[in-house]
């Protein structure tokens, strides 16, 4: 059996460069959102300093992004909200199986994301635009729900995967 899991291990550079990317993208929208907020705020007291009209909802824009994509880089790294105040007092095998509940819990909610999402960016997004900026859809605004949703499903398949692969390695290594 642990052939197998030696084979599929070697797709884990996907799962490395899937997450570095969905960091770079957080990073990315950070700092255009402290950027955007300094220069919107400078801008207030400076007179030659601009302070657009669309900074507030591309702030805000960038900040759901971030919001939802942070979200699926902590199930990567396990960091991910979670009640793990029993697990000392359970069986490891429960715990196990619990964390598999909860990772198929979280993976049915991005495919619930992908799908909704999509149909919202795609329905009510693509019929409006933002306020300061009419030439620019309101897709852009409701894509961080699916987007998310990919990412959530890419990092929950490995986690299942870990968790399958740890309950078949130590059985046999017994």
């Amino acid at each position: 059996m642990p052939e197998i899991f030696n084979k599929i291990d070697k797709i884990k550079p996907a799962y490395d460069l899937v997450y570095k990317v969905v960091l770079l993208i957080c990073k990315l929208l950070l700092v255009a959102d402290i950027v955007i907020t300094s220069m919107s705020v400078v801008g207030r007291y400076v007179s030659f300093i601009p302070d657009p009209a669309w900074s507030e909802e591309v702030v805000l824009t960038c900040m759901s992004y971030m919001a939802v994509l942070s979200a699926a880089l902590a199930i990567r790294r396990g960091a991910h909200i979670r009640m793990t105040a029993f697990d000392n007092y359970l069986p490891e095998k429960v715990v196990t199986f619990l964390d598999i509940l909860a990772d198929v819990a979280v993976l049915v909610l991005a495919v619930i994301m992908i799908t909704v999402g999509w149909k919202y960016a795609t329905g009510i997004g693509s019929k409006g635009t933002y306020v300061s900026m009419p030439k620019v859809s309101r897709f852009w605004m409701y894509f961080p729900v699916p987007l998310a949703g990919v990412a959530m499903v890419v990092f929950e398949i490995e986690a299942l995967y870990n968790h399958v692969k740890k309950i078949f390695v130590k059985e046999e290594a017994k």
